[in-house]
């Protein structure tokens, strides 16, 4: 799979597969409203033989009771070998799947959106056989989004946004605001917008402002991590302690759910009832 910076637009689908519900009405695309998003992974069928991957595709269903699916692409440059590609890459999950298969092209440079969005037919001029209609999200189509309450509402679109207009007055307030909001994020949320906001930008200028903005929220959490971890090691072996100085005898599975356990308060909860109980059953009975 390759990792350049243009790759980081479809895989931003992939982390949010609702991000083309929100991006479909700023392309002019009439879509009925999408119930589910599922990506669907390489595993699936004979995708092997696609050699397409690296790209993302989505099963979409419509409130409608529909079902479609959606390839999405990056392109950075003109590559004139491509549409054949795109072409037998679209039947192909037609044949496949036996569900109707639209096409998507993120582009970072509008050149490359103009292009990417002509038609492509296959078979004489006079008697195409086949025709394929991708549609494409360019920076004309998805302007760079400034305002901190949409930011905050949509920080994938914002992500996106900002991976197509890394020069655009506004970039550096962009990208500090967004930072701010992925810190209150949880992590599983947050960390893959940081590194495919990271990757889009790459090395041009705003990708160092973010890399600025993002080590804070790193470093933070990394200290976090550690905080969490000496407090749980400590409440682990003060409450082992109190245990042994006040007779009680824990089972082998108990024993190992109290070495086991990793979540502080859980740990502070059974510490404060080992002051007063007087069976390890008062302790950890969680209906008590």
């Amino acid at each position: 799979m390759s990792d350049s910076p243009a790759e980081s637009m479809h895989r931003l689908f992939r982390h949010d597969p609702g991000l083309f519900a929100r991006v479909a009405p700023l392309l002019g695309i009439a879509v009925p409203d999408i119930t589910k998003a599922t990506v669907l992974f390489s595993g699936t069928g004979n995708w092997g033989a696609l050699a397409c991957r690296g790209n993302t595709l989505l099963q979409l269903e419509t409130a409608g009771q529909e079902s479609f699916l959606l390839l999405i692409e990056a392109q950075d440059r003109r590559d004139h070998r491509r549409p054949v590609h795109w072409a037998h890459h679209a039947a192909y999950l037609w044949a496949e799947y036996r569900l109707p298969t639209a096409l998507l092209i993120v582009c970072p440079d509008q050149d490359t959106a103009r292009w990417a969005a002509q038609p492509v037919a296959s078979g004489p001029v006079q008697l195409p056989a086949l025709t394929l209609h991708p549609f494409v999200a360019g920076p004309a189509d998805l302007p760079l989004i400034t305002d901190p309450e949409k930011i905050r509402a949509d920080p994938t679109l914002t992500a996106l946004s900002a991976v197509m207009h890394p020069s655009a007055q506004g970039i550096g307030s962009a990208l500090d605001t967004l930072s701010t909001v992925l810190r209150d994020l949880p992590d599983i949320d947050a960390n893959p917008l940081i590194a495919l906001t990271a990757q889009g930008l790459h090395t041009h200028p705003a990708g160092i402002i973010w890399k600025h903005f993002v080590s804070a929220i790193i470093l933070d959490r990394e200290r976090e991590k550690d905080r969490v971890e000496r407090i749980t090691k400590f409440r682990t072996e003060h409450l082992l302690l109190l245990l042994g100085e006040r007779g009680l005898v824990l089972s082998e599975i108990t024993r190992k759910e109290v070495a086991d356990c990793q979540d502080p308060e859980t740990l502070l909860r059974w510490l404060l009832r080992a002051v007063t109980a007087s069976t390890t059953e008062e302790i950890f009975d969680e209906d008590e």
